[in-house]
């Protein structure tokens, strides 16, 4: 399984190692001169502390349809023009009351996750599929992958990840705007941490699934086979440590206790035991971290990779998990 799961990660492998950059000016402007180690255990205690505003869910002022196509301006501004506006796929089943928010992997692909929408249309659900920052329509010319979401540059990937639950919780407003009593969200891989950002900072949403699951964006980069070259741009410039402490505010574990403190709701964490891009121990650490809390919670092991689990048969067991999950708790 792991061979398999090498095969299919280096398969077209066109990652770039891009240098390594503080990046402070994608979270501060105006504290571009301070030293960025002081700035980043600062910027991450104070954002922890402080995540409501943070992962804040904006206003829709400009919501565009166009038949399946639906976008808006995004409540974060990047530096990237295109990336500023968000898109997405909307698959509406007349008379739904409910309706499913989808979040992919990172680098997916156009179209990817449309046959899970169009599964939950067969079981009586409305579902909206977003395009995460940085990828399809919102990639800025001159890249061929979603490089800026994870990279070497600290400041952009926590800009990256916030504008992510930013664009999901004005998802989530949208569809409550329009008219759905309760709304479901499913993420798969970097969908599933933005998803659980979302989950834990907004109370609209009534049942979740999180498809591969890991607690730090820090140690899947240090770790993981897929980031591999984000790893290599970071260099000697930063260790494992630090790293983990200036990405904990877009790290699920910063949550725990928070999630632990909300009132209850369907959640479903799904993992693989042969996961070489979320290390298998970080996932049980994940769920770990969610029993010594008492959080209730459903957990599914299956036994592939990360890659794998895209891979038949596996990924119609994953899809039956996943819809079995969200049709009992959102009918």
């Amino acid at each position: 399984m792991h061979r398999r799961e090498r095969h299919f990660a280096m398969l077209d492998d066109d990652r770039i190692v891009y240098p390594f950059d503080w990046g402070i000016e994608f979270v501060d402007r105006e504290a571009a001169a301070s030293d960025p180690r002081e700035f980043f255990r600062d910027f991450s205690a104070r954002t922890i502390k402080n995540s409501d505003e943070f992962f804040f869910s904006p206003d829709i002022a400009d919501l565009r349809i166009e038949g399946r196509d639906v976008s808006w301006t995004s409540g974060v501004e990047t530096v990237s023009e295109e990336n500023n506006t968000v898109r997405a796929a909307y698959f509406p089943v007349g008379g739904a009351r409910s309706a499913v928010l989808v979040l992919p992997h990172w680098n997916a692909k156009s179209g990817t996750y449309f046959d899970l929408c169009k599964t939950f249309n067969k079981v009586g659900f409305s579902a909206l599929r977003l395009t995460l920052p940085y990828h399809e329509e919102r990639m800025p010319r001159g890249l061929s992958r979603a490089d800026h979401l994870v990279s070497p540059n600290i400041g952009r990937t926590l800009q990256s990840l916030r504008q992510s639950v930013v664009d999901t919780r004005s998802a989530v407003r949208l569809l409550k705007d329009k008219g759905y009593q309760k709304v479901g969200i499913v993420g798969t891989s970097i969908g599933s941490c933005v998803g659980f950002f979302a989950f834990v900072h907004d109370l609209a949403i009534d049942a979740a699934v999180f498809n591969h699951v890991s607690g730090y964006v820090a140690d899947v980069v240090w770790e993981g086979l897929s980031t591999y070259h984000v790893k290599a741009g970071l260099a000697e410039n930063v260790g494992l440590d630090e790293l983990r402490e200036y990405w904990l505010p877009i790290s699920p574990m910063a949550y725990m206790d928070r999630l632990a403190a909300m009132p209850e709701r369907p959640q479903r964490y799904i993992y693989t035991l042969y996961d070489l891009s979320f290390p298998l121990h970080l996932s049980r650490d994940t769920i770990a971290a969610l029993r010594s809390r008492s959080i209730t919670h459903s957990s599914v092991a299956i036994p592939c990779g990360h890659y794998t689990l895209g891979e038949k048969p596996w990924v119609y067991y994953d899809g039956w998990k996943i819809v079995n999950f969200i049709r009992r708790h959102l009918k």
